[in-house]
């Protein structure tokens, strides 16, 4: 179970906790978080659940595959280096404290 921060663009933070397994996506969507959409249902074939991790977990998050990078292309905004989806994001034990700032949208 791992603590997870979600920012809203406006600065809204929701604390929840998400059980081991689950994606980060769907800690947002089985706790009604605003912001992140998740069209697709977590398939990386959108890019609606398109997130900024706080500068101080990029390198603790696993690293981006191919597939989320292409996908990444068509989120609102992507930063090269904090732009990830919350899809790609398996929660463990390790992300307990993670932060995830929303963008002003999802497209």
């Amino acid at each position: 179970m791992a603590k997870i921060t979600y920012v809203e663009h406006g600065g809204k933070e929701h604390v929840v906790e998400v059980a081991n397994g689950l994606s980060v996506m769907e800690g947002a969507r089985d706790n009604g978080i605003p912001g992140i959409e998740a069209d697709c249902g977590g398939a990386c074939a959108c890019s609606t659940c398109h997130v900024y991790v706080d500068a101080g977990w990029v390198d603790k998050v696993p690293a981006k595959d191919a597939m989320e990078e292409d996908m990444l292309d068509f989120a609102y905004n992507p930063d090269p280096v904090t732009s990830r989806l919350t899809c790609q994001l398996k929660v463990t034990d390790a992300l307990d404290g993670l932060r995830v700032q929303m963008p002003e949208k999802q497209i």
